[in-house]
């Protein structure tokens, strides 16, 4: 009998302990707070990214109305978003752009699925760049696939991804061709 009384002593005793309590806390919290810390940073670097993009935009537009650069090309608009933008990994690769005049007498909406490059897929061709009239309003529609920085932590697990693991960045930018 005495050996039963002792073993509930120890064990109540054991119960009581607080020594280690605090790993538990820290067991249970860190994961969270760590989560927090990297979805945080993955966020940050997407809205660095996203301003870029719009910067770079921005800029090449703005040469664009001023008529600096002579007629635009796909390739040179392509060029220059990525020298403005500056730092958009893998730019000239990563980039699709669609121009396309818009009538303003008869207005149609810009269909709402912007396509971009998908590198899991063969190379895809130029979308519609078409240069537009003199005193056209013309939208010019930017879109760059880009790699999440934590693709399987938090904010970055739930972010919509191509086959190659990339997300899709937007800009829309909208100019009237001055005339010549």
């Amino acid at each position: 009998m005495r050996f039963g009384f002792s073993i509930f002593r120890r064990a109540r005793a054991w119960a009581r302990d607080e020594s280690g309590s605090a790993v538990v806390d820290f067991a249970i919290m860190f994961p969270i707070f760590l989560m927090f810390m990297l979805s945080s940073v993955e966020m940050g670097m997407m809205t660095f990214r996203q301003t870029m993009l719009e910067r770079g935009l921005d800029m090449a537009v703005r040469d664009l109305r001023l008529g600096t650069g002579g007629t635009p090309t796909h390739d040179s608009i392509k060029d220059a978003i990525c020298d403005y933008s500056g730092f958009l990994p893998d730019c000239s690769n990563s980039l699709r752009l669609e121009m396309r005049p818009v009538n303003l007498r008869a207005y149609a909406a810009l269909p709402d699925a912007i396509t971009c490059i998908d590198k899991s897929e063969e190379v895809q061709p130029v979308h519609q760049f078409v240069n537009g009239g003199a005193n056209g309003l013309m939208i010019l529609r930017a879109c760059i696939k880009i790699t999440p920085v934590f693709p399987n932590i938090g904010f970055g697990s739930q972010m919509e991804v191509d086959g190659n693991g990339d997300m899709a960045l937007y800009s829309v930018s909208a100019f009237v061709n001055e005339p010549s």
